[in-house]
Parts: C-alpha cells; structure tokens; sequence
C-alpha cells in the first residue's frame, strides 16, 4: 500500500533537484514528492484563505459603507423632522401667546359688561318702582275725579230739588245757594281739568318708561348675548386642552371645587325679587355667565396644576422622545441644550426628590395635583429642597451631563398614577391655548 502510494507521488510530483551553484562548487537540493505534496498543499492553502479573508472583508466594507449611508440618510430625515418640530412649535408658541392675550381681552370685557350688566339691572328696578308710582298716583287721580263727579251730581240733584221743593223761600237764601252751587262747579270743573291733565302727563311718563324699559332690556340681552359669546370662546378651548390630555373636565372641575368651596364676593349668583311672579329670566342668564365665570377660574387653577408647559424654555432641540429606544422603553423626553441652561417647573407642586439617583443622575421629582408627577433628569446643578413648593415657571435646576448621559441634555418625563406617559402629550395640548 506504501509503495502504490509513493509510485502515485512520483507520477504526480516526481523527485526533483534544485542546483545552486558557486564560483568553486556546485549543489543541489532534493525535493522529493512528498516535500512537494506538502508544499502545494500549503500553497493552496494560503491562495484559499487570502481569496476567502479578501472576500469577507470587501463583504464587510460594502455592508459598512451601507450601514453608514443609511445611517446618514436617517439622520439628515430625523433632523429634517426636528427643525420641523421646531417651527411648529414656534408657530404654536405665538399662537398660544395670541390665544393668552384674547383669553386675557375677554376676561376684562366680561368685567365690563358685568359691571354695566349690574348697573343696567339697578336701572330697571328703578324704572320699575317709578312706573308704580306714576300707576299709582293715576289710580288716586282717577279715584279723586269719580269722587268729584259723585259729588257734582249730588249738587246738581238737590239744586234741581230746591227749586221745585222749596216754596217760599227767600229769594236772597236761594241766590245765594246758586253762587255757592255756582263756585262749587267751577272749582270741580277746574280740578277736573287739572286732574285730566295730570292723568295724561302720567301717561306719557309711563309710555316714555316703558320705551325705555324695552330699550334698557334690548341693550341688557344685547349684553348677554355678548357675554355668553365670549364665555364660549373662552371655556372651549380650555374644555378641548383638558380632553386632548386625556382628562375628564367635568370630574376636573368638581375636584378643584371641592378644594376651593369657599363662596361669596363677585361671582355670588345674583337674586333680583319677582314680587310672587316666575322666574326671572335675566337674572337666570347672568347666573349662568356668572356659573361660566367661575369654571374658567376653576379651569386656570387646574391649568396651572397640570404640567402643559415646557420645561426649557431656551434653545433646544429634540434629541428622543417617547417610546422604545436600542431595544428598551424610553419613559420620557429628551431636551439637548448647552450645560447650564435653566430648567423650568411645568406646572405648580411639591418637590418629593431632588438628588442623585442612577442612572439618572441629579433628579428633581414634583408632585402636582390630579396624581401627576415629573421628573427632570441629568442636571448639573438642583436649585430646590424637598419639601418645597414650586409654581409653574419656577428656575427648578440647570441641564447637565449627570448620570448615563451622552450629552448635556434634560431626561424630562410625566407619570399618572405611577405610570410614565408621553409627555408631549400635555405639552401639544397646553400649546393650543397658552
């Protein structure tokens, strides 16, 4: 078998001499078949692992070179999509600037026309009480004319009388009862005139009252209908901010309420006498306007305890927000801007945590109302204690690189009950009316 194996060599790689020659001698090596074996092999061996390496690696920089294309392309569309973000946020930012001005011109004309409404209403109680008087004077007036009548007619029936009853008497007695029946006449004819036109001047007052009473009530519900039109604009949006966040107005309003049950003042529902008639219907208007009234104030303590606005007020850009990032949940929002730029509360509250923590870095932690809390994250310098109150635009720390940061930036998150939500969320509905 050895030998069949070595005669197979010798026809495949038969035995060779490689001659070196020198000036003085000459020699030569050997290479017998089983070298060359070897060395063929080896050849092929290094020309197959170079063909093999040259490939994985053109394969690797191909699959690099479009790794990082794609890479770019996804990055020059997030940044495209940020600028974007931030023109409309720009764009909301003066719009909720223009919405905070009419808010604030409508809230001083719904002062204006409740004060004048108030005014307009004295007014028309006045009128009302001067048009009973004038009733009532017509009434005596009338009273006191039928009274003179009677009394003429009793006159003119015992003068008839006397004339024709009274044989032999004096001529001078009956003249001078036809001098008194005479005066007395008169002086009925002339109050009856002065009673006339005492009783038409009182009706032309009361035609001229009653005018104005009708135009005073034209302009009062003129008056209401202008400020039930602005207490709709008004409460609208802030009914469609508290919506958009995701919460109940109804249920939002009772709980502020039950924390401000305290009445009396301005907004005291108005109460007018009906002397034992229906229901005035001016006075319930103004009780509705006023019921508006109070909401908005309910809805801007609320506003001012729900985390809608921003907490970075300078120049920033998005750098992540909500959602799965590398594999794992990202709970919040990423703020970037330079070291040092003031971080701002989102609405008003308690400070529970202000600190260093993880991964987190130095965290601030707020308790606001209705089981909403927030968090900012990574600071490079907390400005508050636990324990504290805070407002809404209260300088509550500086953005830093603290904790697991690439970069100075603001980890900014909302949690309901607990529970992180997206906070943009809130932000996109609070930039609709602030």
């Amino acid at each position: 078998m050895k030998q069949r194996i070595h005669s197979a060599l010798e026809r495949r790689f038969p035995e060779r001499r490689l001659f070196i020659r020198s000036d003085f001698e000459t020699r030569f090596i050997r290479l017998k078949s089983g070298t060359q074996l070897l060395g063929w092999a080896g050849a092929t061996l290094f020309v197959g692992w170079t063909i093999v390496s040259t490939a994985i690696l053109l394969m690797d920089s191909i699959g690099a070179g479009n790794f990082r294309a794609q890479a770019q392309r996804d990055q020059m569309i997030y940044e495209e999509r940020l600028s974007a973000m931030a023109a409309e946020r720009d764009a909301r930012a003066e719009e909720a600037v223009a919405a905070q001005e009419r808010f604030a011109s409508a809230l001083e004309q719904i002062s204006t026309m409740q004060t004048e409404l108030l005014s307009s209403e004295t007014q028309r109680r006045e009128l009302e009480t001067g048009i009973e008087v004038i009733q009532a004077t017509l009434r005596r007036t009338m009273n006191e004319r039928e009274a003179v009548r009677d009394e003429l007619a009793t006159l003119t029936a015992s003068l008839a009388s006397g004339e024709g009853g009274l044989p032999g008497s004096p001529s001078d007695e009956m003249s001078g009862t036809v001098d008194l029946l005479a005066a007395a006449l008169a002086e009925t004819a002339e109050e009856r005139d002065t009673i006339a036109a005492d009783a038409e001047f009182a009706l032309e007052q009361a035609a001229e009252m009653e005018l104005e009473l009708r135009l005073l009530r034209d302009k009062n519900d003129e008056i209401f209908r202008q400020l039930e039109e602005a207490m709709t604009v008004s409460v609208e949006p802030l009914e469609r901010m508290f919506r958009d966040a995701g919460m109940n107005p109804d249920d939002l309003i009772a709980q502020v309420r039950r924390g401000y049950s305290g009445t009396g003042g301005p907004l005291t529902p108005l109460s007018f006498s009906t002397r034992g008639g229906g229901p005035d219907p001016d006075a319930a208007r103004a009780n509705d306007i006023l019921g508006g009234l109070d909401n908005i104030n309910l809805y801007r303590i609320a506003a001012e305890r729900t985390p809608f606005d921003v907490p970075v007020r300078g120049n920033f850009r998005f750098t992540s927000g909500f959602g799965m990032r590398w594999g794992r949940m990202h709970n919040g929002t990423d703020f970037a801007a330079p070291i040092g730029t003031p971080i701002y509360a989102t609405a008003d509250g308690v400070v529970t945590e202000a600190g260093w923590a993880s991964g987190y870095g130095r965290l601030t932690k707020i308790q606001h109302e209705f089981g909403i809390e927030t968090r900012y994250a990574h600071q490079s310098r907390i400005r508050v204690r636990v324990g504290e109150r805070v407002s809404r635009g209260q300088h509550i720390g500086d953005i830093g690189n603290s904790g697991r940061s690439t970069g100075p930036h603001l980890h900014y998150e909302v949690r309901v009950g607990g529970r992180p939500v997206n906070p943009m969320i809130y932000i996109r509905a609070g930039q609709d009316v602030f």
